[in-house]
């Protein structure tokens, strides 16, 4: 029809751009013949304003006018000028660890009025070939939390890779404050030892103040609570218990809860230890550190603190002056809190004003697996677990049982404001936060109020909830799943995912006193991904392959397009949802062909 478009069929490729011509031409033509642009519209798959479009230019321009035509707006006022343009290039050359948002905050303070966005300043460094654009992958999701406020709690930890000339490794004392991400601890010694963890703590207690909390590992500096044979209370904890500080201990190889300080690790090893190699000594490491250290609390913006400066955040609370303590321990310790309030001419509130403060406290199972607490309430557990140590957080309203820093039971709280009094004479000590969803209370629930419960799933795929037998599937059988009640459903949750939802064969009042309840108000997870499916045709010997392997379904079922569901272990086969055979996986090579 067009002498002059050739269109290419062959090997040369597909050109679009031609095509794209001649088709509008033919819809053109089309309306020039008399048809309604609202059929041809239809039969060309565009709008009746494109083929107005089309018509205008094509009677304005000729067929020059059905040319794809570009959509860059002749001017852009709001484009970004090109002197701040290579004000971003440079300042990525001379600082090549500066993000885009690092970037954005330093043309605010350079002057630049406005300040370009961070996605502004990451595509101008990705047309520069400055960063490599990449796909963003999440692989692992984490609960990020944080402190309220300054001082509430010290994260402590001790990193090694501190070289002198001669060879010899050092240790750093490291502690960093939780909500402000100030660096109290930075401390070189030569061996990690509990006098020496104790003495750089101390010594920025004495600096800084006496924090709520402090949070470390379960290296054996900061506790005793898997000492052998018997738990013992090593130096750590001693001073934490008689300055009233909780000390609180992360999971066994969970890195991931001590992330700040882990992460503060890192920024120390890369942009100081990892280019500035051995020290000539021991001092010259801790003027090193000093001054990186005093750069990152000073002149350092944070992008968890909305680019702000550590130390703009930080408060410290410096205690009083030393008065003689209670104890006389090797190292000089500050002020105890209670010698603090007894020095204080501020007046101390009463023992009433605390009745409903939660209180925190260390027991030990009995043999038969029990904890029996005041107001004649006991907490049941596997025997296995008997002669344990556990902490116990409890208020009016929950109880909350951790081992080694677990949560592994939250039962409804029966005590009473004189039963914490009580719990508080014979030695339990101020609670932080609390540590899990409080238990549901005690009468009618809250509007809107969900209700999660742990339970077992049995050998046959079914849990027993409040004398109803609740069917879910075979494949969750012996596995821990929580379900949420909410409202008139009821979602089972098992390893982070969301497998089943069911109505609720409870009303709302019978949901608040089943054994373990606790409100949440957490959203709830995604349903799991659903198992990869390759479709294949079934030859004339009865076998088709699957990543290598072979799969005999059968000569009866020649000819026949089936569907291999690809599980963990094994190949599953369906044709029309009906069951053919199942195969164990033997091959792990990755699926190449999902059609075939």
């Amino acid at each position: 029809m067009l002498d002059d478009l050739q269109v290419a069929d062959g090997d040369e490729g597909f050109d679009e751009r031609a095509w794209r011509v001649e088709h509008r031409y033919r819809a053109v033509l089309e309306v020039l013949d008399g048809v309604p642009v609202a059929q041809v519209a239809r039969q060309f798959g565009a709008s009746r304003q494109s083929v107005h479009n089309w018509l205008r230019r094509f009677e304005a321009e000729g067929m020059d006018g059905l040319v794809e035509q570009s959509r860059r707006p002749k001017n852009s006022p709001a484009r970004l000028p090109a002197e701040v343009e290579a004000l971003i290039c440079e300042l990525r050359r001379a600082y090549p660890r500066w993000g885009p948002r690092r970037i954005a905050h330093e043309l605010g303070l350079r002057g630049v009025d406005p300040a370009p966005g961070r996605t502004t300043v990451y595509r101008v460094l990705t047309r520069n070939g400055l960063v490599q654009p990449q796909q963003q992958t999440h692989r692992r999701s984490y609960r990020r939390w944080q402190r309220d406020a300054p001082m509430q709690l010290w994260q402590l930890d001790i990193m090694g890779g501190i070289f002198l000339a001669g060879g010899r490794e050092c240790k750093l004392v490291t502690g960093i404050d939780d909500h402000s991400r100030f660096v109290v601890v930075a401390q070189v010694v030569a061996e990690p030892s509990g006098r020496a963890v104790c003495q750089a703590f101390t010594e920025a207690m004495g600096r800084y103040g006496v924090p709520s909390e402090v949070l470390t590992d379960n290296g054996k500096q900061f506790t005793g609570r898997f000492t052998k044979p018997f738990p013992a209370e090593v130096m750590f904890e001693r001073i934490c218990r008689e300055n009233g500080i909780t000390a609180r201990l992360t999971k066994p190889r969970s890195p991931t809860t001590t992330g700040k300080i882990e992460r503060w690790h890192g920024s120390l090893r890369r942009e100081l230890l990892d280019g500035a190699g051995a020290f000539e000594s021991m001092a010259t490491a801790q003027a090193g550190i000093e001054a990186w250290v005093h750069a990152y609390n000073h002149g350092r913006p944070h992008q968890s603190l909305n680019m702000a400066t550590p130390v703009s955040v930080f408060r410290p609370t410096p205690a009083s002056e030393p008065a003689p303590k209670a104890i006389d321990p090797p190292l000089g310790i500050p002020a105890t809190r209670s010698d603090q309030s007894a020095r204080s001419p501020v007046p101390q509130p009463q023992e009433p004003d605390r009745a409903h403060e939660a209180v925190e406290f260390d027991m030990v199972i009995t043999p038969s697996g029990r904890l029996c607490l005041p107001g004649n309430q006991q907490i049941k557990f596997n025997a296995a677990l008997g002669g344990h140590p556990v902490t116990i957080w409890a208020d009016l309203r929950s109880i909350h049982v951790l081992l080694g820093g677990e949560l592994i039971r939250t039962r409804a709280s029966r005590l009473s404001p004189q039963d914490l009094a009580q719990l508080r004479l014979r030695g339990g000590r101020p609670a932080g936060s609390e540590p899990a969803a409080s238990a549901a209370p005690r009468g009618p629930l809250p509007t809107a109020t969900a209700i999660e419960v742990d339970r077992t799933v049995g050998r046959d795929g079914d849990v027993q909830l409040a004398g109803h037998r609740i069917k879910l599937e075979v494949n969750l059988a012996g596995q821990r799943v929580i379900l949420r009640l909410d409202q008139r459903l009821m979602h089972v949750i098992a390893s982070g995912l969301l497998v089943k939802t069911l109505p609720v064969p409870l009303v709302p009042d019978q949901a608040a006193k089943l054994n373990g309840a606790r409100t949440t108000r957490q959203p709830l997870p995604p349903p799991p991904a659903p198992p990869l499916q390759a479709i294949r045709k079934v030859p004339a010997d009865g076998i088709t392959m699957v990543a290598g392997q072979r799969l005999r379904v059968g000569r009866a079922h020649a000819g026949k397009t089936v569907t291999v569901v690809i599980d963990d272990t094994v190949f599953r086969v369906l044709h029309n949802d009906i069951e053919l055979s199942v195969h164990p996986r033997k091959s792990t090579g990755p699926i190449k062909k999902y059609r075939h």
